[in-house]
């Protein structure tokens, strides 16, 4: 007897993106682009370390790109979403759906 219930594939699923806060980067990032470090503290409510080490991980994926340079004489870190993060991205919320279709 065969079932025409669709096969569930996690393997889709992005490990890099699916972690709690790189998943909250990534959407923030999906709808403002580029964002500050300093927004993104205050969206992701983490610590400085915690944030820096998952942009980190994601420039490594090269899904975003982080752009040091200045306002005024004050320090500023904007981070981009890539095209490669914006296509890995849309791949992932297509993958979540389909375990949720599924």
């Amino acid at each position: 007897m065969s079932s025409n219930k669709p096969t569930l594939n996690i393997d889709e699923i992005d490990e890099v993106i699916h972690g709690r806060l790189r998943l909250g980067i990534m959407a923030y990032l999906s709808a403002v682009n580029p964002a500050s470090f300093p927004e993104l503290l205050e969206r992701t409510a983490t610590s400085n370390g915690n944030l820096s080490t998952h942009l980190t991980k994601l420039e490594s994926a090269g899904y975003i790109s982080q752009e040091k340079g200045y306002l005024g004489k004050k320090p500023q870190t904007l981070v981009h979403l890539t095209i490669s993060g914006r296509k890995a991205w849309i791949t992932y919320l297509e993958a979540m759906r389909g375990l949720l279709d599924g």
